[in-house]
Parts: structure tokens; C-alpha cells; sequence
């Protein structure tokens, strides 16, 4: 059961996390990610990067230039203008698809990895002890409520184990995020003196 129970705590950590970090932020980080590898993807991205340089490029230009005192480089600018911005949309289009169905996969994937195990386990594992209480440790309505809903009494099922590692991980995982929050704010309480005695000197040699 030694695997069970590590299982369990490994799928709830994995939750965890996600709720952490939000699916989001996930997905935009493994997008980012998934477009520096040589797929067509990333060759889409980049081809979307370079079309909206030259497009830029193209518009100041076209902004810079006359209609009345240079109408044919303005008529030139404006038909490259017109033309980029189309397949730039084209392009847009394209790269929206794909990550619209890159999203709907790392869904599946998250749901498979996460979700499923997270109610298959209890369900399946609903009989199986996880370890067994000391006898005479608890009273009875305790050794009850620990074994809900199948197990044998005087055990721990798998559903009071995965609530236990839920506790568990919320209680450190609030922990962890606010020890470096309040590092983090020292570190900026200390930073903003030194930063307002810089800009204090800079002033008074400027006077």
C-alpha cells in the first residue's frame, strides 16, 4: 500500500500546484516553450514575429511620408502596408487555431493526469486499507469516521489518507508562499530607503 499512498499524495501535490500556478499561466509557459522547438508551431511564431516587424516598419513609414508630396512612395508604402497587414491576419488566424487546440489538449492531458486519478483512486482502492490504527488508540465513532466508506474498521482508507494530504499540502504550500512573500517584502522595505537616499543625493548635487 506503500505505493498507493504515495500516489495519492504525488496526484494531490500535482493538483495543488496547478491551482497554484492557475492552468493559465501553464499553458502559457509550455506554449512558450513548445515554440523554441523546431515544429511548425514555432515556425508560424516566428514568421508572425518577422510580418509584424516589417508591418511596423511599413506603417511609420507610411505614416512618415507625404500622400500629397510624395503620392507614388505613399501609394507604394500603402499597397506593401495593406498587403502585409492581410497576411499578418491570415497568420493571426492561423497561430490562434493552433493554440486554441494545443489548449484543448493540455486540458485532456491535465484532466487524465489530474482529475481522473484524483476520484478513480478512492473508487477503485475503496476497500483497501492504507495502514492500519494501534489497537485501542481510538475509540470507535474515530476508527469509524478514519475507515469511511469501505474500508475495514480500524484502518485508514484511501479517502481519509487523500484528505490528510490535502490538509497537508494546502497548510505547507500556504506556508512556503508566505515565508517568501515576507522575504520578499523585507528585501523591498529594505531596497526603498536606499533608493529614496540615492534619488535625495542626486537632487541636492543638482541644487
Amino acid at each position: 500500500m506503500a505505493s498507493l499512498m504515495l500516489s495519492v499524495f504525488v496526484v494531490e501535490v500535482i493538483v495543488n500546484l496547478v491551482n497554484t500556478i492557475g492552468a493559465t499561466a501553464i499553458n502559457n509557459l509550455l506554449w512558450t516553450l513548445i515554440n523554441f522547438l523546431p515544429i511548425s508551431t514555432s515556425k508560424a511564431a516566428s514568421e508572425q514575429r518577422k510580418l509584424q516587424a516589417d508591418y511596423l516598419k511599413v506603417r511609420r513609414d507610411l505614416n512618415a511620408t507625404s500622400s500629397q508630396d510624395e503620392f507614388a512612395r505613399w501609394a507604394k508604402l500603402r499597397r506593401q502596408h495593406d498587403k502585409l497587414l492581410e497576411q499578418l491576419e491570415k497568420t493571426k488566424k492561423t497561430t490562434e487555431a493552433s493554440r486554441s487546440n494545443f489548449d484543448r489538449v493540455l486540458t485532456v492531458v491535465r484532466i487524465v493526469v489530474t482529475r481522473a486519478p484524483q476520484y478513480f483512486l478512492p473508487f477503485w482502492y475503496a476497500t483497501e486499507p492504507m495502514f492500519w490504527l494501534p489497537h485501542g488508540w481510538f475509540p470507535y465513532w474515530a476508527e469509524w469516521i478514519l475507515s469511511f466508506p469501505r474500508a475495514p474498521i480500524g484502518s485508514v482508507s484511501i479517502a481519509s489518507w487523500q484528505l490528510a494530504c490535502t490538509g497537508v499540502i494546502a497548510l505547507l504550500s500556504d506556508l512556503i508562499v508566505g515565508t517568501a512573500g515576507l522575504l520578499f517584502g523585507t528585501k523591498e522595505a529594505k531596497e526603498a530607503p536606499i533608493t529614496s537616499e540615492k534619488v535625495a543625493a542626486e537632487e541636492k548635487k543638482k541644487s
